[in-house]
């Protein structure tokens, strides 16, 4: 009985139209900043190490070098204070925790892409899309002309 109250006061405080985000993406953090009276957005760009939580305790830690310095930010999902999420990139990973970024320098802390060299194969997608969109377009135009003509 519980549970179902829970669920039943968390589930309009739960964000919609937020991003799915993996361990091992590249994303931006817009995070409300409240200085005094006045109210700023600041962006956090890093690596996404942890994710942990479920529903509206859901939280993501993100981690950043700043100065040489490795920076560790856990963010609520759902907390009113992240403005917005957008990834950048995609990394591939095979852990849950990314731990040993902590260790890394330089470019060894990269991850390759998820898509992992195959942009030719979006490419060649990309264009077989155009193409179709093209003809179904012309047969589109000519079933209209044929229409008109009639």
């Amino acid at each position: 009985m519980s549970d179902a109250i829970m669920q039943a006061v968390q589930q309009p405080q739960i964000q919609t139209g937020r991003p799915v985000v993996s361990i091992g993406d590249t994303i931006d953090v817009h995070v409300r900043i409240i200085e005094g009276a006045k109210e700023r957005i600041q962006v956090f760009t890093g690596v996404v190490i942890k994710r942990q939580g479920s529903g509206l305790e859901q939280t993501i830690t993100v981690r950043r070098i700043v100065a040489n310095e490795g920076v560790e930010r856990t963010f609520p999902v759902n907390s009113p204070r992240v403005a917005k999420i957008e990834i950048v990139r995609h990394g591939h990973t095979r852990r849950s925790k990314l731990y040993y970024l902590r260790e890394r320098v330089g470019k060894k802390r990269r991850l390759r892409d998820r898509h992992r060299g195959l942009g030719w194969l979006t490419e060649q997608q990309d264009k077989a899309d155009a193409a179709r969109a093209e003809s179904e377009a012309k047969e589109k135009a000519a079933a209209d002309a044929a229409a008109d003509s009639e």
